[in-house]
This record gives structure tokens, sequence and C-alpha cells, in this order.
């Protein structure tokens, strides 16, 4: 499975969970990128975050047999991050979506907002 169809099968998780404000990040044009995309979404409570990243696994489970490389946040359910090595999926509660800002500080990649 390439990096894109990864990238869509873990938006169609955070869909499945009704995440709001899903975004895209192809860094693979970014200099000293550790990984090609970023796919970032917010919930709206803690017991959301935890549904997306549940649903996000079973998603990648059932289209590519793959648990993630490694897993964090999880226990304070604000930012649950989700490393597949060349995705990364990023959970935020709302105002820690804000105040962490990565899509300001990943300014230079290429950003595509998913629609529902």
């Amino acid at each position: 499975m390439t990096a894109e169809e990864l990238s869509r099968v873990i938006v169609k998780g955070m869909e499945e969970k009704k995440a709001s404000d899903i975004v895209v990040m192809d860094l693979r044009g970014v200099k000293n990128a550790f990984t090609d995309f970023f796919v970032i979404c917010s919930g709206n409570s803690d017991t959301q975050i935890e549904a997306i990243s549940d649903s996000i696994e079973d998603e990648v489970i059932k289209n590519n047999k793959e648990r993630p490389f490694r897993s964090e946040g999880k226990n304070n359910k604000q930012w649950v991050l989700m490393d597949y090595v060349d995705v990364v999926a990023h959970i935020f509660l709302k105002d820690k979506r804000t105040f962490y800002g990565l899509e300001e500080l990943w300014g230079d990649a290429k950003i595509t907002r998913i629609e529902h």
C-alpha cells in the first residue's frame, strides 16, 4: 500500500467517527520531513478522540493488516499520534490543535482539506 493509499484509509477511519477539520499534508517536498504525510483531524471530546483513533486502527488493519509502528497520547486523549512510518495521523481536541499549530509549523507542505 502506498503512502497516498494509506492516507485515504486513515481519512476514512476519521470520517467513520465524525472527525472534523480533516487535512492531509503532503510533506514529500518538504526538506527534513521524517514522513511522507500527516493526516490531521479534530474531535470534540476525549471519548470521540479515542473512538477516532480506534477507528483508524481498525480501518488500517482491515485494509493493510498493519498496526501503528508507534502510538502516543491514548491515555490523556488530547492529542493522539499514530505513526505508520510513511503516514502519521494526529487526532486533536480542538483547542490543542490550535495551540500546537502543526499546519503552521509545516507550512511548506501541500495541504488538502477533506470536505464532507
